[in-house]
């Protein structure tokens, strides 16, 4: 008579339930409560570890411990964990504060433009660094904001770059040709020139994709700084006349527009 093998002794110690096609895929319950928009991933692992998390009626301590999410009962404080209606709202970024929820070197965050709105915990869809400043997305919809920033499939992103010095055409076609930095490839889908003074000029630049600190790093690469650099569009949506530091919700025209629903 054949016996089954016994569990590993890794999983005997976690004490965390197996997997099967019958049960539903199972993620962390860290990933889970981020995917419902309930609160950041990072976030989510500090209230496991606090033990203000339960499954099923049981503490659980481990922000990895697989759930089914459609049949686990979760509860975060003893309330039962649930997607909030979702939210979607541009921001003018102010030069100055920096894209996250919090800063370790206690620098102003975006947040500080969403004071006192009582809104839904939200997250910033893609970044703008401290020194820029523009068209910042943010929502609670995991889907949405994954469309967004999708390198292959997500809209352009159009920024104004006040640069310092009068450029040619020799550099507005080196920037679309591309450079290579630290291993990657930078360039820009199209340059223009908006407005030129006696030493320094506005360009508008329109990238694909936005890798990190991409303008500044391509710029650069051919000596040239950046004085200010601004998003006035992701897409078909401008930031229009939105004031500094204002915010507006997104309808759900823009929001389609944004990110074309799977199938469309």
């Amino acid at each position: 008579m054949k016996t089954r093998n016994p569990p590993s002794r890794d999983a005997a110690r976690a004490g965390r339930p197996r997997a099967s096609a019958a049960q539903g895929t199972r993620h962390g319950l860290a990933r889970v409560l981020s995917k419902q928009g309930v609160c950041s991933r990072s976030e989510a692992a500090r209230w496991i570890i606090e033990g203000r998390v339960s499954v099923d009626g049981r503490i659980v301590r481990d922000p990895e411990f697989p759930v089914v999410a459609d049949r686990a009962v979760i509860r975060v404080d003893g309330q039962a964990s649930a997607a909030p209606e979702r939210c979607y709202l541009m921001l003018n970024k102010p030069r100055g504060l920096v894209t996250t929820a919090r800063d370790e070197q206690g620098r102003d965050t975006v947040y500080r433009c969403l004071d006192g709105a009582a809104l839904p915990w939200l997250a910033p869809v893609g970044r703008l660094d401290k020194a820029s400043e523009g068209l910042l997305l943010f929502s609670n919809d995991p889907e949405w904001a994954a469309r967004i920033t999708d390198p292959a499939t997500g809209p352009d992103k159009t920024y104004h770059v006040q640069i310092d010095r009068l450029p040619d055409d020799v550099l507005l076609q080196q920037l679309k040709t591309g450079v290579r930095v630290d291993g990657e490839h930078l360039s820009a889908r199209d340059v223009r020139v908006l407005r030129s003074g006696e030493r320094n000029a506005w360009l508008e630049i329109v990238l694909e994709e936005g890798r990190n600190r991409q303008i500044r790093r391509l710029l650069a690469a051919f000596d040239v700084g950046v004085l200010r650099l601004v998003r006035v569009a992701i897409g078909p949506l401008a930031l229009g006349e939105l004031g500094k530091g204002a915010w507006r919700m997104l309808d759900a025209h823009e929001c389609e527009a944004l990110a074309p629903t799977t199938g469309r």
